[in-house]
């Protein structure tokens, strides 16, 4: 490990100032939220970091705003941050000033060359990847936002100086639509797209067991010479246009999303860290200020510091909130139906994702043994005391993390909801069993 990563942390104050509309999901306020909680932290304190207001004067823009773009005051001031946030951000990487760089106001993966999609003006991921790449040979991107990286996979599909990596859901015509298993690049850039479809509810067990696999595999045969990593937060569980199940922390350990950041952080390659999806305030700035204190090797305590917007965190002030816990159980249920579907899904997905380099005349199965053991009966056999384990240790968090006066309630309700899960998965798992 490098004695001492230097970050470079990129905000503009008037970022948060952008309003998109009445009724649109989309608040940019959420960056003063994840900024002023940071502060709150201390994290600007330490050494290492050192923050920046940058504007980038670029000349492109969109050709097409559609519907769920709209046109609102300094629009093209906005982009001008967003995106000169991360050219900037990648610049520093290029120069060795920086071993991490963050930019959580970036990450609008939607945008495409000629046309604004899906919240996103401009396709900062991009901007930033082509600057990479004018000193690094390959760039890996990986997406954790629960909405597929459609617009940066288009403008890349035709390369093999750049392996993306998308985890997101996928089907019931949910958005954008795209990122099917199939999808694996043309001509040069085959096979150096990969998707990973996934369904609603899925958990930090299992988001983080797939993650971890696919993505040690693919910088094992890869070698990149740098990382960008796009941190959506619409894949916590609880967020509006969200469907996933995954946390923040886990009994004070890192669980779920910080976790994927902690990982890719260990392969201690130039890691360009930027925003995304999110559209539960409180919950995005929750997630970026705990994965800026897992960029900075820092353990926050789980109580808030007072700040200028405490009343957004209320009534627990907490890092790990109790209606995290809620979520959770009550997703799991939804996650229990759908288990055998599940199963099928990353069974082919641990088949089908290959990634192959022509130069060396290699191919792998990404997952492949690891992942079988899906198929092993064994598995369900142990799966009805490992769902006992997981919801013992749920109780406990919303038992630690909830004010005492109305800790009797919330046992009361996931303690129902608990069992109805357990009967639930026992029923399906023997079932299961009878019929393999």
């Amino acid at each position: 490990m490098r004695p001492k990563d230097k970050i470079a942390y990129f905000y503009d104050g008037d970022v948060g100032s952008v309003y998109f509309g009445p009724n649109h999901p989309m608040k940019p306020h959420r960056l003063c939220m994840t900024h002023h909680l940071v502060l709150a932290y201390d994290l600007h304190k330490k050494k290492e970091i050192y923050f920046h207001i940058h504007l980038f004067i670029f000349s492109s823009s969109p050709d097409n705003l559609g519907e769920d773009c709209p046109v609102f005051e300094n629009l093209f001031e906005f982009c001008q941050i967003y995106a000169g946030g991360t050219i900037d951000a990648a610049r520093r990487l290029n120069n060795q000033l920086c071993d991490i760089a963050i930019n959580w106001a970036g990450g609008l993966h939607h945008a495409k060359k000629c046309e604004a999609f899906g919240f996103c003006y401009i396709n900062d991921l991009v901007l930033g990847i082509l600057e990479l790449l004018k000193y690094h040979a390959r760039v890996l991107y990986i997406d954790i936002d629960v909405h597929h990286g459609d617009g940066v996979e288009e403008a890349l599909y035709f390369t093999d100086r750049v392996m993306t990596v998308s985890f997101h859901k996928y089907g019931d015509k949910f958005f954008p639509g795209t990122g099917d298993l199939k999808d694996i690049g043309e001509r040069e850039g085959k096979f150096y797209a990969i998707n990973v479809p996934l369904k609603d509810g899925i958990d930090d067990t299992s988001f983080t067991r797939l993650f971890k696999t696919i993505i040690y595999k693919v910088v094992e045969m890869y070698q990149p010479g740098a990382l960008v990593l796009q941190c959506g937060a619409d894949s916590l569980a609880g967020d509006r246009l969200g469907c996933f199940n995954l946390s923040l922390m886990f009994l004070m350990l890192f669980a779920g999303h910080a976790e994927c950041v902690r990982i890719v952080k260990k392969f201690n390659l130039p890691l360009l860290v930027t925003g995304g999806g999110g559209y539960t305030k409180e919950n995005v700035a929750r997630c970026w200020t705990v994965e800026t204190g897992v960029l900075l090797d820092t353990e926050l305590p789980n109580e808030i510091p007072e700040n200028e917007y405490i009343k957004y965190f209320a009534p627990e002030c907490l890092l790990n909130y109790s209606r995290q816990a809620h979520t959770l159980c009550n997703n799991v249920l939804k996650k229990s139906r759908t288990l055998i579907s599940l199963r099928v899904s990353v069974d082919y997905a641990a088949d089908h994702i290959l990634v192959r380099s022509k130069c060396k005349c290699w191919k792998i199965f990404v997952a492949s043994n690891i992942l079988r053991v899906y198929r092993c009966k064994r598995f369900h056999l142990i799966s009805i005391f490992l769902i006992l384990m997981k919801m013992s240790k749920i109780l406990m968090s919303a038992w630690i993390s909830t004010p005492e006066t109305s800790k009797f309630s919330v046992m009361m309700s996931i303690t129902m909801e608990t069992m109805i899960m357990i009967v639930t998965w026992t029923c399906e798992v023997t079932c299961s069993i009878f019929i393999w």
